[in-house]
């Protein structure tokens, strides 16, 4: 199975941007999730890769951009205006089967595989 890490974590402050970085090679499901303490785990953005298909969270709409490099078999998470709210423990997660219920795009318990985790912070 392959092992998920990601990247590109970092404190800035609002209305900075960050780029997230999670390499994959052999799912068809690549999601983004955040959580702060004391919260459960929350979706923020995946993508079929197969279908180039984007999902998002409305809290980032317009803001976040979730992409799939070919080239470097890389899934990145665009960060854009970033704002106090976003501050987080951000984990790539992966699903290989079929997923064909749309509520579940964003539900972390249709992803099997996990990272460690990456920080962000955003400030004042």
């Amino acid at each position: 199975q392959e092992q998920l890490a990601e990247s590109g974590g970092g404190s800035v402050q609002a209305g900075g941007s960050l780029r997230l970085s999670c390499p994959a090679s052999t799912y068809a499901y690549i999601g983004w999730f955040r959580q702060t303490p004391g919260k459960e785990r929350e979706g923020v953005a995946t993508i079929n890769i197969r279908a180039s298909k984007m999902h998002y969270a409305d809290s980032v709409k317009g803001r976040f951009t979730i992409s799939h490099d070919m080239a470097n078999q890389t899934v990145y998470l665009q960060m854009m205006n970033l704002k106090p709210e976003d501050t987080a423990m951000y984990y790539c997660a992966a699903r290989a089967p079929p997923l064909y219920d749309y509520r579940k795009f964003l539900d972390p318990s249709a992803f099997g595989s996990w990272g460690q985790g990456t920080q962000v912070t955003v400030s004042l």
